[in-house]
This record gives C-alpha cells, sequence and structure tokens, in this order.
C-alpha cells in the first residue's frame, strides 16, 4: 500500500495546478497530450517490444487509453465547469466502481469490499458536501464517466499482471500503457483542440512538464502497481484518499478557506474504512515479475 500512498501525495498537488493554474489558460486537450506525451517518452526507450504475450499488449495499451486517455480528457473538460473542490466531490464515486468492476470480473460479490468503499465515498462527502455551483450537471456527467474509465483502467491492468504472468520487469512493459493513452489523446487535440490557447509562459510549461513526468509518468506506474500488490476493497478506499490530500493541499499552499472540522471527520472515515478492509480482507494473490 506504500506505493499507494505516495501517489497519492504526489497527486494530491496535480488538482490545484490545473484548476489554479491551467484550466481557462491552456487548452484541455493539448495539457492531456502533453502529459502522455511526456509520460511515453519516459518508458518507451525502455519498453520490450518482442516476446510479450499478444493480448497482454493489448490490454495494457487499452488499459492506458481508459485510465490515462479518455479519463484525463473528460477530467480536463470538467475543470472549465466545477471548482477544484467540485471535481474533488465528483471522484468520490470511484472506489465504488472499482468495487463493482473487480467484481464483475471475477464473477463474485465482495460486501466487505464494497462496505469499505461506500464507507470511504460518505468520508468524502462530508469533506466536501457544502454546496454546488448550478451549472454543475454537464461536469458531473463527465467525471462520473472519466471515475469508470480510471477504475477500469487500474482494476483491468491488475487483471493482466495476474491472468498473464511474464519474466519482464512491469516497467518495461508499460510503455505500451501510454501509446493506448496516446491513441486517444492525439486525435482528440487534432479535432477538438483550441490552436490559440497553448501555454504561454514558462509557468505552464513547468506545471505540464511536472504533470507529464512526475505526476503522469511516475505516478501512474506507481499507482497500477500498487494496485497489484492490494485487493480491491484497498485500492478502492486508497481512490478516495484523495480528496482530504487534495484538500489539504487546497488549504496550506493556495489559501481556500475549508473548514477543518469536516476534514477531519472525512479524514477518519476514510481511514476507518481502510482499517476495516484491511482487518478483515483475505490475501491477494500478486503477480510474479523479475
Amino acid at each position: 500500500m506504500g506505493l499507494l500512498v505516495i501517489v497519492t501525495v504526489l497527486w494530491a498537488f496535480s488538482f490545484s495546478l490545473i484548476g489554479e493554474f491551467l484550466s481557462g489558460n491552456v487548452d484541455s486537450d493539448f495539457a492531456v497530450l502533453t502529459r502522455v506525451t511526456l509520460a511515453a517518452l519516459m518508458f518507451l526507450p525502455f519498453t520490450v517490444w518482442r516476446g510479450i504475450p499478444r493480448p497482454l499488449v493489448t490490454g495494457i495499451m487499452l488499459c492506458g487509453a481508459l485510465q490515462f486517455g479518455i479519463t484525463y480528457a473528460l477530467m480536463y473538460r470538467s475543470f472549465s465547469m466545477l471548482t477544484v473542490p467540485e471535481v474533488l466531490l465528483f471522484t468520490i464515486f470511484t472506489p465504488l466502481y472499482v468495487t463493482l468492476i473487480d467484481d464483475a470480473l471475477n464473477r463474485r460479490f465482495s460486501p466487505l469490499a464494497l462496505l469499505a468503499a461506500a464507507i470511504a465515498t460518505l468520508g468524502a462527502a462530508v469533506i466536501r458536501f457544502d454546496g454546488l455551483s448550478q451549472d454543475y450537471l454537464t461536469g458531473f456527467v463527465l467525471l462520473q464517466i472519466a471515475n469508470i474509465t480510471f477504475a477500469a483502467g487500474q482494476v483491468g491492468y491488475k487483471h493482466l499482471m495476474l491472468r498473464w504472468p511474464v519474466a519482464i520487469a512491469p516497467w518495461r512493459t508499460f510503455g505500451h500503457f501510454f501509446i493506448g493513452a496516446l491513441i486517444i489523446a492525439l486525435p482528440s487535440f487534432l479535432i477538438f483542440g483550441n490552436k490559440q490557447m497553448l501555454p504561454d509562459n514558462a509557468l505552464h510549461w513547468g506545471i505540464l512538464a511536472w504533470l507529464g513526468i512526475v505526476a503522469s509518468g511516475v505516478g501512474l506506474y506507481l499507482w497500477n502497481r500498487g494496485g497489484c500488490e492490494v485487493d480491491a476493497g484497498t485500492l478502492a478506499v486508497m481512490n478516495n484518499a484523495l480528496v482530504p490530500a487534495g484538500l489539504v493541499v487546497n488549504l496550506a499552499i493556495w489559501g481556500h478557506d475549508e473548514p477543518l472540522l469536516p476534514l477531519i471527520i472525512g479524514g477518519g472515515i476514510i481511514a476507518l474504512s481502510l482499517w476495516l478492509n484491511s482487518r478483515f480482507r483475505r490475501p491477494v494473490s500478486r503477480p510474479q515479475v523479475q
């Protein structure tokens, strides 16, 4: 679970960086394309192209298209309709999708994992349920689709690694993940992108570099590897740990006026859900890699 905690800290900054500096200033499709390209450049030089089962390669590409390409294209669009806190609020349903998709792939129902995810969702709602803007419906729908694709990507990757274990280090196959994302991001920018809203200063480029190399390249790899080491319930709960983390960043760095009591109570509820799942969970099978 340590990898998931590390990535949660990294991603806690991403929402605020996008909402405070990029939204409304840099074309969303260009921002996503830049992130995908930078992340891909980190892995492609080391990517193994032969000796990998074709279903595994195709599956990893599909996970990238879902978890990165579609998810981020929709999430960036939502920032033009929602505030950063509202975006954080509307991501609280991701754990439910993680649990339901994992159960569907395993052809089973895990009430404990679903209960833990539901408690985590309640905790996140306590933190951020203090009123919504009037024109939030479209943003809400976009984010729910993004939540589903993000959940499907991470759960799908976990199942792929279990179904197709190979004697190759996972980071040497992860380049295919970003190829899948690029298949979505490039056409999206060419078709929908606003060429008049490209970055025009060092700050924007610096933020995109951070988001592409650290948040996307390092973050998505570590998140998916961490997801392979825990059960679905823990993975679902950790998806909601980003809500209090993101609000702490908004409060501490950007000085946004977030009430501390709901933050403490909601964070405690999320911690309870994590403990509940870890206390009664069954051992998880892990892929063997070299």
